[in-house]
Parts: C-alpha cells; sequence; structure tokens
C-alpha cells in the first residue's frame, strides 16, 4: 500500500483529528513509498528503530511517536540519531497518541479492561466524549490482592499497590494507561473503589490513602503494550501487511 494511503487508513480508523493531542499524530517521518512490512512497538526508541533496520521494514507505527508539545525543536543528538537512521533506511514512521488510548475496541484502555476482565461503563470526565480515563466494573467483587494479581499475570509485571485505607472488596474500577495516575481523583469523588494507571507520583500515595481507594500502578509501558499490538494485528488482518510486534523491555 502507498505510504500516504496507509496513513488515511489509520487515520480513518482512529479519528485524531477529533482529539487534543501533545504531539501530531499520524506518519511523522516520511519513507519508502510502499509499505508491505511493519513493525510495531510501544516507543520509537534507538532500539526499536535498529531492529526494524534488522528486519528490513518499510515502516515502524508506535504510540509514542517524535515532536512532543515543549520539547526542543532542534534535530540534534538522540533526535538526530533516532531520525537520521530511520531516513537513512527508507522507514515510515507513524505514532498515535491519545487516538490509540481512547479507542473503543483496539485502544489501550480498552485492551487493558478487556484483560481484566472488566465491564466499561464509561469516562471518568463527565461531559467529555473523547475521556481518556475510563470506569467499569467487574462482574463480581474481589479482593486487592487479586486484582494485583490479574495485572500481574496479564501484564507479565507486579503492580504498585497502594490499599491501606481502600474497601475490603474491589467491584468498581477506574484507570487510565500511561501516565494517568492525576485521574484518581476523579476516580475516588465517582465513589469507586480502585484506579489503575501506568504511572505513579509521590503525592499518588498520599491522595490514595486520604480518600480511601485502591491504587495500582502497573507501569507505563507495560500497559500500554496491547494498542499497538492490537492495531498491527489489524493491519494485518483487515489490510494483508507483513506485521511484527517488538517489545522493547522497559521496566517504567
Amino acid at each position: 500500500m502507498n505510504n500516504l494511503k496507509l496513513e488515511a487508513a489509520l487515520n480513518e480508523l482512529l479519528s485524531p483529528h477529533l482529539i487534543k493531542d501533545y504531539c501530531p499524530n499520524g506518519l511523522q517521518v516520511e519513507g519508502k513509498t510502499q509499505v508491505n512490512k511493519i513493525i510495531t512497538g510501544v516507543t520509537a526508541c534507538q532500539a526499536l528503530i535498529e531492529r526494524a533496520i534488522e528486519e528490513k521494514a518499510d515502516a515502524l507505527l508506535v504510540h509514542h511517536g517524535f515532536f512532543w508539545k515543549g520539547e526542543p525543536a532542534e534535530i540534534r543528538g538522540m533526535k538526530f540519531r533516532r531520525i537520521k537512521a530511520l531516513i537513512e533506511n527508507g522507514i515510515n514512521l507513524y505514532a498515535y497518541h491519545l487516538p490509540l488510548d481512547v479507542h473503543p475496541e483496539l485502544g489501550n484502555n480498552a485492551k487493558l479492561a478487556q484483560m481484566l476482565e472488566l465491564e466499561v461503563i464509561g469516562g471518568l470526565e463527565e461531559g467529555n466524549p473523547g475521556s481518556v480515563a475510563m470506569y467499569g466494573q467487574l462482574d463480581k467483587a474481589i479482593t486487592g490482592a487479586e486484582l494485583a494479581s490479574r495485572l500481574s499475570i496479564g501484564l507479565h509485571r507486579e503492580p504498585l499497590h497502594i490499599g491501606d485505607n481502600a474497601p475490603t472488596e474491589i467491584k468498581t474500577v477506574g484507570w487510565c494507561t500511561g501516565g494517568g495516575q492525576d485521574y484518581i481523583d476523579l476516580a475516588a469523588q465517582k465513589g469507586l473503589d480502585a484506579f489503575i494507571s501506568g504511572e505513579i507520583s509521590e503525592r499518588t500515595v498520599h491522595t490514595a490513602r486520604e480518600l480511601g481507594i485502591h491504587y495500582f500502578a502497573a507501569g507505563h509501558h507495560a500497559t500500554e503494550r496491547y494498542g499497538v499490538k492490537a492495531l498491527g494485528e489489524w493491519l494485518a488482518q483487515e489490510h494483508q501487511f507483513d506485521v511484527t510486534f517488538i517489545d522493547i523491555d522497559n521496566p517504567v
């Protein structure tokens, strides 16, 4: 498929024009005109780019790309080396950030809910149809230890669990993959039993304890593996691309 037609297909699926984001979504670095082989991964780091080169990929599709709001505009140092490697090897870089977080079927939040057997009720941000944070419920109440176990098994890492002053059982849950820890306040206001995000801040521990809500920090990278993987699988199924997901381990 033509590289611009691929971008159009992804844009039609993910609707980035409807979401205000911190970076450009879509084709960030242009490469070969024709795309057959695609590598997917979480972040366009040098290690993933090198793997894409080794695999002779025509395109790299990620959740975390380049050109973030507030970052230096100059293409030098680390940014230069990454972009140089892409251009020299004709690799197209496609990146979708918040549009991939919120997609109701392939998004990071949707895949986490599916993994934890959570029924999605709606967005935590009332009045915002594009709410990044979600909330829902389990079919039956479980303990904090049991929810931690589900996260550990599904994400292949032990979550940090703060449950000092929280309910004995968990039935209602809010969540936001990645750096969504500050949505814990909305989760507590809604009276939810637990909140899950990828990252944690120092203040989050105190918030969880004082508002009486379970909090689970499950890892930014770990909670955002599955959206881009699902997106690649969609491309393989719907458009017959040769797609390989490569996980560059990240403990954060």
